[in-house]
């Protein structure tokens, strides 16, 4: 493995962790503010960010805005603008109900639903998927089912949530060589923070008193886990084949567990962030369907997954 690959996959695991301590910045927003004024400002502030990066990389000469299909760019960007800003209400609003850690592996089942997705565009699912979709399942009911067979409702939102992010990532897919994916996730976050922030005037009545003594938790998840944690994804991304970079991604999950229970154990949530041995168990078997549905099988040169 090259300086080059080690390096690249570096940048892989600190978005990841990035991403993943961002659960516990949204969950500590939540104590000073609404979902929707938190994901409106975050969002806002991700966008921003956005543009000053693509300010940058212009005056540098490293980006040519004439050579982008805006027209694809735009449609890209809006509607992956309206699935993030459902995704992100869902996730935010069932993270008060649950804690960081199982948010967090409920999150990265997304990545087992996009290829089950396959199967209502009458596309043939491979062996394999069906296989992690039911280890899925055992994992989810480990670690969220109740004594009485009920799901809560933060799991419920939050496993919706991953649905819509399934969604997302298929039209990201769908756009993917048509587009510029620095200027779509600009867009999205932009018409996110809109949207938003409109819901949050009109259900949240929000104010500067509830935002300032949050706006740690939202420049962490406006600044680095919209802005920087996407940039690292980007570069790290061009020297690390796929089948490497998903799996890195992935710890996403892990991250937010671990990082839930510490904020949990020096009292900077002031929820109960512990897990059962049983709901670790779910969460141990949730991360192995994740790891081995992105491996790619193959048998004498020829897929069978």
């Amino acid at each position: 493995m090259s300086k080059r690959t080690i390096g690249s996959s570096f940048l892989l695991f600190l978005a990841a962790s990035i991403w993943g301590m961002a659960f516990v910045s949204q969950s500590k927003g939540m104590e000073f503010m609404g979902p929707f004024t938190f994901n409106g400002v975050r969002s806002l502030i991700g966008a921003l960010t956005l543009v000053i990066y693509l300010a940058v990389m212009c005056l540098l000469g490293r980006k040519k805005l004439r050579q982008i299909n805006w027209k694809k760019t735009i449609q890209a960007g809006l509607w992956c603008g309206l699935l993030l800003t459902v995704a992100t209400t869902l996730q935010q609003y069932g993270i008060q109900y649950t804690t960081v850690g199982k948010a967090g592996f409920i999150t990265t089942l997304y990545i087992i639903f996009v290829p089950v997705a396959r199967v209502f565009f009458g596309k043939k699912v491979k062996a394999v998927v069906w296989l992690c979709a039911a280890m899925a399942a055992v994992g989810m009911y480990l670690l969220c089912m109740t004594e009485s067979l009920s799901l809560g409702l933060g799991d419920s939102l939050v496993f919706l949530c991953a649905i819509v992010f399934a969604a997302h990532i298929m039209v990201i897919d769908y756009f993917a060589d048509q587009t510029d994916g620095v200027i779509v996730s600009c867009i999205q976050f932009g018409v996110c923070g809109v949207l938003c922030s409109f819901c949050a005037l009109l259900f949240e009545q929000p104010t500067t008193a509830q935002i300032l003594p949050g706006m740690g938790a939202l420049l962490y998840a406006g600044v680095l886990s919209c802005g920087v944690a996407y940039t690292l994804q980007i570069i790290g991304q061009k020297h690390v084949n796929p089948t490497i970079a998903a799996p890195i991604l992935s710890l996403e999950s892990v991250v937010a567990t671990v990082a839930g229970w510490v904020a949990g154990r020096i009292g900077l949530l002031q929820t109960d962030q512990s897990m059962s041995p049983k709901q670790v168990a779910g969460c141990a078997i949730v991360f192995a369907a994740v790891i081995l549905v992105q491996i790619p099988w193959k048998t004498r040169g020829n897929s069978y997954t």
